[in-house]
């Protein structure tokens, strides 16, 4: 069995504002850097394999602060980036409510099969170890729908830093 850690990414300066960030780079702010350090802190001492995050910037600096302590290198995957908001993307959240998603937002199919394909990849390439994958929100939120067999709707959400194992793969 495969040990994955998944992780959201500290607090972004979007964040904070409430701004749909999707698949835009996004920026650590001041409390981002602060939950992340007290993260690595407090998984210092626990033997993890790999270092694994979305190829989106906010959750690469989360991930290289993590991975520090244990010296292990970071690698990155597009299958962990946040879900593609299109029209959405850089609005403010609250504007958003009770609007239809326009059609160039990734659809939930596409969501849930990216996330299938990331359990997957994780349980392959990393039997038998314990890997921390720094994610985002809401694929955070589709790969344990996808692991649990639930609605997304029926996932709690993610807090910035938030640690949820998930025990993949074969035993």
């Amino acid at each position: 069995m495969t040990r994955l850690l998944l992780i959201r990414h500290g607090e972004t300066t979007d964040n904070a504002r409430k701004i749909m960030q999707g698949q835009t780079q996004g920026e650590l702010n001041e409390t981002g850097f602060l939950q992340a350090e007290r993260l690595a802190e407090e998984l210092r001492n626990m033997p993890i394999d790999a270092f694994v995050a979305s190829d989106l910037h906010r959750a690469i600096q989360t991930a290289r602060i993590l991975a520090k302590p244990h010296g292990k290198q970071l690698y990155t995957t597009p299958l962990l980036r946040e879900r593609d908001w299109g029209d959405f993307t850089g609005k403010y959240i609250p504007d958003l409510q009770g609007l239809p998603f326009p059609d160039n937002v990734e659809s939930m199919d596409c969501l849930m099969q990216r996330s299938r394909r990331f359990l997957d990849e994780m349980a392959e390439k990393y039997p038998g170890q314990c890997v921390a994958a720094v994610g985002h929100g809401i694929i955070n939120k589709a790969i344990q729908a996808v692991y649990y067999q639930k609605n997304i709707r029926d996932i709690a959400r993610m807090d910035n830093c938030e640690v949820r194992e998930l025990l993949i793969g074969r035993p």
